[in-house]
């Protein structure tokens, strides 16, 4: 397989999370990165560790079926890793991110990968849904959402948000996080990010997730997110929410 030329987003993250299925362009994209911001393995570390503790919650709740969206490298703790008893459907936009998580997970028979749009959940394979999250709309199932909201416009990710809840059974629940303005400070960091990137302040979160309910815990630095001791002192760039669709 040839080197990509291009870094890729999912890559870089694999390389922050200590992975190994990065290449030298995703080090050096990582690397620029990185002087125009400051270390991002920790940060990026907090947010692994926030899906993980979210996904147990949902496992705990009682649901074996996960549906993940912007999945990127299935691999570090991701979430077929942390509900080893639980089915997965991974789902990414970018083919050659597709492409990686299908050849690693091709042994798996409880998770697998293919195309989706978290935008236009029809762009999920049928025969894929079915036999990795069955009973989906008509039993309980989890749903992943990381690393999407701050690249959708507040409309978009509205109704999108309101589609997934549509779609679900009562009694599901959605994992989600939200890019704060961290960024603000860096604008040679922001710059890499495009024209898409949108930072966010705290308050205006919780409108965003419409009839979607956060659990108790609310919408906090993902850090601070049912840490297992003290929160890992890390900047606030993501904060994050386990919401419920009630059942009933």
């Amino acid at each position: 397989m040839a080197e990509p030329d291009q870094p890729s987003t999912a890559r870089m993250i694999d390389y922050w999370l200590g992975g190994a299925h990065h290449h030298p362009v995703d080090v050096a994209a990582a690397g620029a990165f990185e002087n125009a911001y400051g270390p991002c393995a920790a940060i990026f570390r907090a947010l692994r560790d926030f899906l993980g503790r979210a996904v147990r919650s949902i496992a705990d709740a009682g649901v074996d079926g996960f549906l993940v969206f912007g999945a990127g490298v299935p691999t570090c703790g991701n979430v077929h890793e942390v509900a080893p008893d639980a089915t997965v459907l991974y789902t990414d936009v970018d083919p050659a991110t597709v492409r990686l998580g299908q050849r690693l997970l091709a042994d798996s028979d409880r998770a697998g990968y293919g195309y989706g749009d978290a935008t236009d959940i029809g762009t999920v394979d049928p025969a894929q849904l079915h036999r990795f999250v069955p009973g989906w709309g008509r039993r309980p199932v989890g749903v992943v959402f990381l690393g999407l909201a701050a690249f959708l416009d507040d409309d978009t990710l509205a109704r999108t948000l309101d589609e997934l809840y549509e779609a679900v059974a009562p009694g599901s629940f959605l994992a989600i996080d939200f890019d704060s303005e961290e960024l603000a400070a860096y604008p040679d960091a922001l710059a890499m990010m495009g024209p898409a990137f949108r930072m966010r302040a705290p308050a205006r979160f919780a409108p965003l997730l419409g009839r979607w309910q956060p659990t108790a815990d609310g919408i906090v630095p993902v850090a601070q997110w049912r840490p297992a001791g003290a929160p890992e002192p890390v900047p606030d760039a993501f904060y994050g929410a386990l919401a419920v669709k009630p059942a009933g």
